[in-house]
């Protein structure tokens, strides 16, 4: 099989902290041409607006490539990001200069995810031409705001009529050792910012002032003692959090004229953004204030079935583990891809993710490799 760990290291060397743009795409589109990928490259949010109030930023790029198979076979997707967070400080080697040392390769993205785009290019060597259709559904803003990433690169298959059957994203799931877990769905998120005015005045005539630190606590109050349900089959309970505070008040002796808070809220399928934003601008109402919500992305859940029995049998087959179907964790962009078609997320070992020295397992490398040719090959060839 093609030296996953040489791949990854071009990817690794390409810095590429979100939004990323350039080089990386540069890098992986030079590993894809080769194999006989027809490659669409393109920029996204061109037009920064910081006071947009969605987060957006720009220019990102996104980048969709396909090898067709015979008119008429499946096509089956493999998807991911190429931006990684900033490295921070105190690493032990450069995060950009990818280094083996003992059994583990280190550098930004080893684990998340650019191992396992390197993964998903040594398996699809493997995959002849004849089986089917392959795709890479990339894109440079997973890490950051996810506003021009891979919901532009939906809007583009869509656009050009190239929808996969089965889609699998490389996040790195993985706990304790390669192949222990598989996602088969998410939480959702939405993230409120509370706003309450109030009048200013001398702390020593409250009866000239109005308080809006004391309206917003209350509110909070009510907001943190929310429960919001108990889980469901699949799900972990939805759970609401405090995640910031704002007065802004320099003066001992004075009332303010306004008080913020934000809230993150991380929910099942038992509810929507919008029945979560709904209920929370009612509270907020109550106790005299606004709430502005952002929804980052709904539930979503791939029951278990014939897509997450392919991928544990990829996995028992090359690592003994059979994988458990997990809702855990943060949000990833299977929550758009789930629009397109069924999608599930495997790939490394998540406990470097993000954090100074990131490294992953050379062995891990091509064994993941090797899952991935398995899966590829048993989604376009089952029937």
């Amino acid at each position: 099989m093609t030296d996953v760990t040489a791949l990854a290291n071009r990817l690794i060397a390409a810095p590429s902290v979100t939004p990323a743009a350039g080089l990386v795409f540069d890098v992986l589109e030079a590993m894809l041409v080769p194999l006989g990928f027809a490659v669409h490259r393109f920029l996204a949010g061109e037009a920064s607006d910081p006071g947009a109030g969605d987060g957006s930023h720009g220019p990102v790029e996104n980048l969709f490539a396909i090898r067709k198979g015979p008119s008429g076979s499946k096509h089956f997707a493999f998807a991911g990001h190429l931006d990684v967070v900033p490295p921070g400080t105190g690493w032990t080697s450069a995060p950009f200069a990818p280094e083996v040392k003992g059994d583990l390769l280190y550098g930004r993205g080893a684990v998340d995810m650019k191992g396992a785009i390197a993964a998903m290019v040594a398996a699809v060597v493997e995959v002849p031409v004849e089986a089917g259709t392959l795709s890479f559904i990339i894109t440079g803003d997973e890490e950051g705001p996810a506003v021009h990433g891979t919901r532009a690169l939906i809007d583009h298959m869509r656009a050009v009529g190239e929808i996969p059957d089965l889609c699998l994203v490389g996040e790195p799931t993985s706990v304790h050792r390669l192949g222990d877990m598989m996602k088969i769905g998410r939480r959702g998120s939405v993230n409120v910012w509370l706003e309450v005015d109030g009048v200013q005045g001398h702390v020593a005539y409250p009866h000239l002032a109005d308080n809006p630190v004391s309206k917003l606590v209350a509110m909070l109050a009510e907001l943190d003692a929310l429960v919001l349900d108990e889980g469901t089959d699949w799900f972990q309970p939805s759970n609401l959090e405090i995640t910031e505070i704002e007065v802004g008040n320099p003066a001992t002796n004075v009332i303010p004229a306004r008080a913020r808070a934000r809230i993150s809220i991380r929910f099942n399928d038992r509810h929507s953004g919008a029945s979560l934003s709904e209920r929370v601008g009612q509270i907020a109402q109550k106790h005299g204030g606004t709430a502005l919500p952002i929804i980052s992305g709904e539930p979503f859940l791939t029951p278990p079935g014939a897509f997450s029995a392919m991928v544990a049998a990829a996995v028992e087959a090359e690592t003994g583990v059979s994988p458990e179907p997990s809702t855990t964790g943060g949000t990833s962009d299977a929550r758009f891809l789930k629009d397109l078609c069924p999608v599930i997320e495997f790939g490394l070992c998540n406990a470097t993710m993000h954090k100074r020295d990131e490294a992953v397992a050379v062995a891990d490398l091509a064994v993941l490799a090797r899952i991935y040719r398995r899966i590829a090959t048993a989604a376009l060839t089952n029937d």
